[in-house]
């Protein structure tokens, strides 16, 4: 049987609806501006350069040399000890974690979808009602929703790479990309957008500090979609004479830019209409709903085509967050690709009603120990510890386990003099750098 490979546009498509997320679009804009607007963006793009690009070669040189799932890669490629090192493969495990709550917000998202059409909140005070009437009253809406999501992904999933994953990210992600430059396009004209970029690039040195650099080396990690496995198993379905090295570049700039193109056009539209930046969940759909409104009918058709954009963004990340485990039961156990779909999917949508109760009054209390409820605990296990780990293993697979000549026998035609320079980030920066990161958002330092 035939296996199913991308082409060269749709892996980078994939990977980049991989790493485009919902995080993109509003957590980095206000990041960049709570520490030091130009002064973060600089420190970001370095880390994103010496950390990241490096960090995601390696992931995809795994998934390329292993051309199987993110278990069976780690077990493959070590030259010893395989029964130990097919454990860092079980990172796959992150993404399906994150989904419990991930669609929880996609649910959301498609909720305010419906909201932009029918009736938008007249101001932030109302549309924070709104918001929190729904996140701590209404189970039916978020479970509906909930459940459209895991339909949505779960289907995808069982067409498969050419089918369904390679097909909607060839569809959805230069829609996602139009949206956004469309509406970039209108925020340039708006007087409010020298202040956006003022906000974003300014560079304010005094808020750069050890914490600054700590969130710009998570923000840059998280950002790319990386110690999930979703990339090393996109990587595993490459043609044989792909350049790692290009595809890695083209995901990185794609990430980046819509991350700053998303910034400014929210940021622009946000001090036009008098409204403050917000953090997380309160910038989304609390202070830009209200903002809408105050443009009129142009408002209704931005929100729509924004909330739309958001969803094509969680939904192209989603898949990869579960395909990882996807084809581990299927490369391991044999399983049909319907029934590990489904199975996955299952998985996610039962332990998401957990999280939807965790907010919910009445079942709230129940749910939440260490001042955290069940929402919050699985994102901040995944954050604090599983994707730190996965890329610190990474890391020290390629750079230490894989035998140096098979790495340098791939890697050095493309890289060339800067082979050595990757390497070294590989092997000295790059766990360095997520050690401190998992310490500090543990809160050991």
């Amino acid at each position: 049987m035939k296996i199913a490979r991308f082409s060269r546009i749709g892996f980078i498509l994939a990977a980049a609806g991989s790493a485009v997320g919902l995080g993109n679009i509003w957590k980095f804009p206000y990041i960049a501006g709570e520490y030091g607007g130009g002064a973060f963006v600089l420190v970001y793009l370095l880390t994103v350069l010496l950390i990241g690009f490096s960090i995601m070669i390696a992931e995809m040189l795994i998934g390329y040399l292993g051309r199987k799932d993110t278990v069976t890669s780690f077990e493959k490629l070590a030259p010893k000890n395989k029964k130990l090192w097919k454990l860092g493969g079980f990172q796959g495990l992150a993404g399906l974690f994150i989904m419990i709550f991930y669609s929880v917000v996609i649910g959301w998202i498609f909720n305010y979808i419906v909201t932009s059409l029918i009736a938008l909140p007249t101001t932030v005070k109302e549309a924070e009602s709104t918001f929190n009437a729904m996140l701590h009253s209404d189970f039916t809406t978020q479970m509906l929703y909930h459940t459209l999501a895991f339909i949505c992904i779960t289907y995808v999933l069982n067409r498969g790479i050419k089918g369904g994953i390679e097909k909607m990210n060839m569809i959805l992600m230069p829609s996602l990309m139009i949206i956004l430059a469309g509406m970039f396009a209108y925020a340039t004209t708006l007087g409010a957008f020298t202040q956006a970029v003022s906000f974003m690039f300014s560079p304010d040195w005094a808020k750069i500090d050890s914490d600054a650099f700590v969130t710009a080396v998570g923000h840059a990690f998280f950002t790319l979609s990386l110690g999930m496995g979703s990339i090393m198993t996109y990587s595993a379905s490459l043609e044989k004479d792909s350049n790692i090295v290009k595809n890695a570049f083209w995901v990185v700039f794609l990430d980046t830019t819509i991350a700053i193109v998303a910034g400014l056009m929210l940021f622009t539209f946000l001090y036009e209409y008098g409204s403050a930046p917000a953090k997380g969940p309160g910038l989304v759909f609390i202070s830009l709903p209200a903002v809408f409104y105050e443009m009129g009918i142009l408002g209704n058709v931005f929100a729509v085509l924004f909330f739309v954009a958001l969803a094509f963004a969680g939904l192209t990340s989603s898949v990869s967050l579960v395909e990882p485990m996807v084809q581990y039961f299927i490369d391991r156990f044999s399983w049909s690709r319907l029934k590990s779909s489904i199975s996955m999917g299952l998985f996610f949508w039962l332990f998401g009603i957990i999280a939807i109760l965790s907010n919910i009054d009445g079942f709230k209390e129940s749910l939440t120990w260490g001042g955290k409820n069940f929402f919050d605990w699985v994102d901040y296990v995944t954050a604090a510890i599983m994707l730190p780990l996965g890329g610190l293993i990474m890391a020290v697979f390629v750079g230490f386990i894989i035998p140096k000549s098979q790495v340098e026998s791939v890697m050095k035609p493309h890289l060339g003099w800067a082979f050595e320079i990757w390497l070294f980030s590989l092997r000295y920066i790059t766990p360095v750098a997520m050690f401190v990161v998992m310490l500090s958002l543990i809160g050991v330092i």
